[in-house]
């Protein structure tokens, strides 16, 4: 299946480069552009893209603003930013983006991200996940939740950065498997997604910065 990509900068030569790298993947296709949040919006109700990659200050509607209306509608919205500032990660992930990753971090990384977001997981730059990570395990209070054996192996490697299809390769499981074991997980943890496992894994002491 190939995925259907809009993206959202307000900068003409920010989409320019973006639209190269993502349409020269096989699997990735850009159906659009829109250089403001409220475009973006719009555009995204009419097509239905498979993901949105929007940044976070643009006329109209910020990224934040798109993530928010775009919530619930199955399209997934990596946010893709020059500023890393913890208030537009939190505001971000909070209201269900599928990614948050800084301009500078690479071609490769923008690709890996909207993988990540087709197959539900959420990829945050490094430079950013480190510091992300920390304040969010100072904040969790340590609890007594109860795992079992092969929980605790799935927590392991979400901390570490694993993807279900990684995880599953790596303890013997169907990816379906894995993702049920991160459903419980995060039901026994409170945890609203993968970032927030890693957090209280931390947290914990289940896994090691």
């Amino acid at each position: 299946m190939v995925t259907r990509i809009l993206i959202a900068d307000d900068q003409e030569g920010i989409r320019g480069a973006f639209r190269l790298i993502l349409d020269a993947q096989p699997d990735m296709t850009v159906v659009a552009e829109a250089a403001d949040g409220r475009t973006a919006i719009e555009t995204a109700g009419a097509i239905r893209p498979d993901v949105v990659l929007a940044d976070i200050r643009m006329p109209g509607a910020d990224g934040i603003e798109v993530t928010r209306a775009l919530a619930g509608t199955g399209i997934r919205v990596v946010v893709v930013t020059t500023f890393g500032l913890d208030e537009y990660v939190h505001a971000a992930l909070g209201h269900g983006a599928a990614g948050f990753i800084l301009k500078r971090s690479g071609p490769a990384l923008l690709v890996e991200a909207v993988r990540a977001a087709m197959n539900g997981d959420v990829l945050i730059s490094p430079q950013l996940t480190v510091r992300l990570l920390r304040e969010r395990g100072r904040r969790r209070e340590v609890s007594d939740v109860v795992l079992t054996e092969r929980e605790d192996q799935v927590v392991a490697l979400v901390a570490q950065g694993r993807t279900n299809a990684e995880i599953a390769a790596e303890l013997f499981l169907s990816p379906g498997t894995v993702k049920n074991h991160v459903a419980a997980i995060q039901r026994k943890t409170g945890a609203r997604n993968r970032v927030a496992i890693a957090a209280w894994a931390w947290a914990t002491g289940r896994a090691e910065p």
